[in-house]
């Protein structure tokens, strides 16, 4: 099981165990419990890396002051055995709540005071909160007990890169905020959010050697962690980057500090504090400092997704440093209050990025008196307006603003990226195409048509009085259809509306001429009766699919070289983009195509080979002939639980490795398939052709979907009585015999005396008689023999007959060669050779990435031809047109209405409808 997997297990299970709690509630929980195994298997392990044996780890005791010191010196704290993680789910049904308790309780005893502000009252809201967990002591055990196994499977090491535990912590958080509702906002920022700010920081701060980064909000720690990824990836050393956060609610605040401690953070690099920001400004002075010296905190960056719009106290706050060169934000909205508290904690060279409401952009007052200072000191750098829907909890429009201590430049970027995002149940989310155009073009600072706006300072202070509104600098609505009065008369497309694709005419000259008549006047007309075919048979557009596939000639052989060649050594963070900067340049000669749809297409592949090379570089080579049981949930006596329901590759996909060595046995089962959709649809088109006057539903089930076996061989049997047939009539004998369970001599008697049938057509049982299956199958073959109507009940029920029996047949047949077939791709894949690994592997990454590239052309011309041939078509019919066909049908209709007959009334009314079509 993946990390996608079983993070997606453990959600489920979750769910469904939290009952009637709230999902913001119980994530404190299970969150906690999962910390608190991290810490437990994280002094295990460094008591086996401390050569402590099995025996010496179940001695651990706080009666052994100078092992307890030891630990605790080398890892902040200490847990006797009895209080570990493994303890508790090796007790079994002796497990109790009790034990839960005394563990927490210990684990505050034994911090190390080095440690204490990091894990002080770090599992307060688990403490306090497990009462809520049943009503009774039996009640709590059992739900905790239920969440400890749940959790118990989590790996807590970082192999590789392989950050399982940081990916499932990440993935509960973000389903859990998807179920919190409105408190979701408290503790988490989606992540392609996080992800789209820490990109546009990481860049800035990329040739730096050490980092100091800072959320003042920082809820469950998600964003913070985000950028310390991006960043890390610029730097040789990742242990250079020291994070500092703040966090006003206390169960969130815990959050943080387990996010960042999990996350392989050394503790020294960790500087939290649970306070309000707002009003309890990082101290500017060293708590440690014994002389109190003065030393406020400034950052390379900072980062926060605060309360939007939130009431603050800012009375006798003119003084503040944080405010007083920009003004107060009014009392009822703290967003400038948080978003200058950020700023003012930025060195020189730092920089910043907010999530506010998009009313900060544009809101006068107080606010329209800072942002004027911002702009004329040229703080704000870039301005990204977000899709609305994206935070849970909240369908308002959010902007990230991005500002710095110092620039060089004095313009402002401002960017409408709401239009690029994908649909995701209630949300909507940012793909990775979107996050990577807007990071793009906030780096290169770039003017992009309808999407972005290098606004400079003038255009902002003299024709805008400093109100930043997006709309006024970026036009990224969708154009509306227009109808062309003219053609809409007359005919003909206006010259116009083919204007509209001009940098389709830039890229093929010579393609409108070939496709459209000139006759001197604004309109043109169709050359060709098919516009497609003609598009498609162009040079030009020949020209072009050729210049797309030169343009990725050797694609697939330099992907095999950099992904099976290097699969267990590459940096799987970093290789997306590497493969992506290579698209980008062979595209870069290309008109037409979009890089950000062809990087879209690469990251929807990327997922699944991201996760293939994870476990190859965690768990070997050898991985790839790895099959596991493939367990899945199922219903029994009301209840779900887990059972194998066959096997599966762990990398390697059954349907994959079926089609590249076994596809022989695979075509042969198809093939019954396919006759057996094809026997069933034989079936039903016999069933839709009996009538139920005629009596025939008879034989049918009550819902008249189904024959009934019974029913049709009695009717059957009916029909043949009148059918003279010795044979057929000696065979339904036996059949009679048989159904009264005669002896074997006396069967032996009847073939021998009735000589009528042919025995020899159906194959005899060991003791020379005949089964009842046989001499059925042979009675059917017999019974189709005869002519009857094909339109007949007769001919209809043994054709029937014959189908349910091929039916059955193909059904037994698919069951066994599929079993067979499972397990012999079990053996195939546990068999492999490197060579055949590497192959498949070819098949599952590289060719079907490379096919999908190789569509877009294809895609972008049939959109072409689509549209095109919408706008012949949209003024092929002409007003004049249309009002000949209504008068012709009028007419029609008027002269139909002579012919009708009727009382007085109705002859009046008739006269009076026939006035009004003739419109006189």
């Amino acid at each position: 099981m993946n990390k996608q997997q079983l993070a997606a297990k453990i959600w489920e299970s979750a769910n469904q165990m939290r009952s009637k709690i709230e999902a913001n509630e119980y994530k404190d929980y299970i969150l906690g419990f999962i910390f608190y195994k991290y810490l437990s298997d994280k002094q295990v392990a460094f008591a086996r890396r401390e050569e402590f044996s099995d025996e010496d780890i179940r001695k651990l005791s706080e009666e052994d002051a100078d092992t307890v010191e030891y630990i605790k010196g080398n890892i902040g704290y200490f847990m006797a055995y009895e209080h570990l993680f493994s303890t508790w789910i090796a007790q079994g049904r002796d497990f109790d709540v009790s034990n839960v308790r005394d563990g927490l309780s210990a684990f505050s005893r034994l911090i190390h005071p080095n440690h204490k502000r990091l894990f002080d009252g770090i599992f307060k809201t688990l403490e306090t909160g497990l009462s809520k967990l049943g009503d009774t002591a039996g009640k709590q055990t059992k739900a905790i007990s239920e969440l400890i196994h749940l959790i118990k499977d989590i790996p807590m090491d970082g192999r590789q890169g392989y950050d399982v535990l940081g990916f499932i912590y990440e993935y509960l958080i973000s389903m859990f905020a998807a179920n919190a509702g409105k408190k979701a906002g408290e503790f988490y920022t989606p992540h392609e959010v996080s992800l789209l700010m820490s990109e546009i920081v990481a860049d800035h701060l990329k040739d730096k050697d050490t980092i100091q980064i800072y959320d003042p909000t920082s809820g469950s720690g998600s964003l913070l962690i985000n950028i310390g990824h991006c960043v890390a990836r610029h730097m040789d050393n990742k242990n250079n980057i020291k994070y500092f956060a703040q966090e006003w609610k206390e169960n969130t605040y815990n959050l943080t500090r387990m996010n960042l401690v999990m996350r392989g953070i050394l503790p020294n690099n960790i500087q939290t504090r649970n306070g309000d920001t707002l009003e309890d400004d990082w101290p500017y002075f060293d708590e440690n400092d014994p002389i109190n010296s003065y030393n406020p905190l400034y950052v390379d960056a900072v980062v926060s997704n605060p309360p939007y719009s939130q009431n603050w106290d800012p009375d006798h706050k003119e003084s503040d440093p944080r405010y007083a060169r920009f003004g107060l934000a009014p009392k009822s909205k703290a967003d400038y209050a948080f978003l200058l508290h950020d700023l003012y904690h930025l060195k020189p060279d730092g920089i910043m990025s907010i999530v506010l409401p998009h009313g900060v952009l544009f809101r006068g007052g107080e606010e329209g008196v800072i942002r004027k200072n911002l702009i004329e000191n040229n703080h704000i750098d870039a301005i990204i307006g977000l899709p609305a829907n994206i935070f849970f909890g909240t369908g308002i429009p959010t902007t990230i603003l991005v500002l710095k201590q110092k620039r060089a430049n004095t313009d402002v970027l401002i960017v409408d990226a709401s239009k690029g995002f994908a649909k995701e149940g209630k949300n909507n989310k940012l793909r990775a195409s979107d996050i990577k155009k807007i990071c793009d073009t906030v780096i290169a600072r770039e003017t992009v048509p309808h999407f972005s706006q290098l606004v400079e300072k003038r255009t902002i202070r003299e024709e805008n009085d400093y109100n930043l509104n997006i709309p006024r600098y970026v036009d990224s609505s969708s154009a509306s259809e227009s109808w062309d009065i003219y053609a809409s008369m007359f005919g003909g497309i206006p010259q116009s509306e083919l204007d509209a694709f001009a940098d389709f005419w830039q890229a093929f000259p010579t393609l409108r001429d070939s496709l459209f008549t000139e006759s001197g006047t604004p309109y043109v007309e169709p050359k060709v009766a098919d516009l497609a075919q003609a598009i498609r048979e162009h040079a030009e557009i020949s020209g072009f699919a050729d210049k797309y596939a030169e343009s990725f000639a050797g694609f697939n052989g330099w992907l095999n070289s950099e992904l099976i060649g290097q699969m267990l050594r590459l940096n799987v963070a970093k290789q997306e983009n590497r493969i992506g900067g290579d698209i980008f340049s062979r595209l870069q000669s290309i008109p037409l195509i979009d890089p950000y749809h062809a990087y879209q297409i690469l990251d929807d592949h990327w997922q699944q080979i991201a996760i293939d090379l994870e476990i190859l570089q965690t768990e070997s080579f050898n991985s790839s002939r790895v099959v596991d049981p493939n367990m899945v949930m199922k219903s029994k006596d009301g209840k779900k639980e887990e059972v194998q329901d066959g096997w599966k590759g762990r990398i390697m996909p059954f349907e994959l490795v079926q089609a590249i060595y076994l596809s022989e046995e695979l075509a042969s089962l198809q093939t019954k398939e396919q006759r057996l959709i094809e026997v069933v649809a034989g079936i039903e088109e016999i069933i839709e052709t009996l009538s139920e006057e005629e009596g025939e539903y008879e034989v049918l089930n009550d819902a008249n979907d189904k024959f009934v076996a019974a029913k049709m061989k009695s009717e059957l049997a009916d029909i043949f009585t009148s059918v003279d047939s010795d044979e057929i009539r000696a065979l339904n004998a036996y059949l009679e015999l048989l159904e009264a369970k005669a002896k074997k001599p006396e069967k032996e008697a009847f073939i021998r005396e009735h000589t009528e049938v042919d025995w020899t057509q159906m194959e005899a049982n060991k003791d020379g008689t005949y089964g009842k299956a046989k001499v059925n199958s042979y009675l059917m073959q017999l019974q189709a023999s005869f002519d009857f109507p094909e339109e007949s009940f007769a001919h209809k029920l043994i054709r029937a007959s014959t189908l349910l029996d091929e039916e059955k047949t193909l059904k037994a047949d698919i069951k066994a060669e599929a079993a067979a077939l499972h397990l012999l791709t079990k053996k195939t894949i546990e068999e492999l050779g490197d060579d055949q690994v590497r192959e498949l592997l070819e098949h599952k990454w590289i060719i079907p990435l490379s096919d999908a590239l190789h569509q877009l052309p294809v895609v972008l011309v049939d959109t072409l031809s689509t549209q095109l041939q919408a706008l012949a078509e949209k003024y092929r019919i002409t007003y004049a047109d249309n009002a000949r066909a209504i008068q012709q049908s009028e007419a029609s209709l008027a002269g139909l209405i002579d012919e009708l007959d009727g009382n007085a009334f109705d002859m009046q009314g008739l006269a009076e409808f026939k006035t009004l079509l003739k419109g006189e």
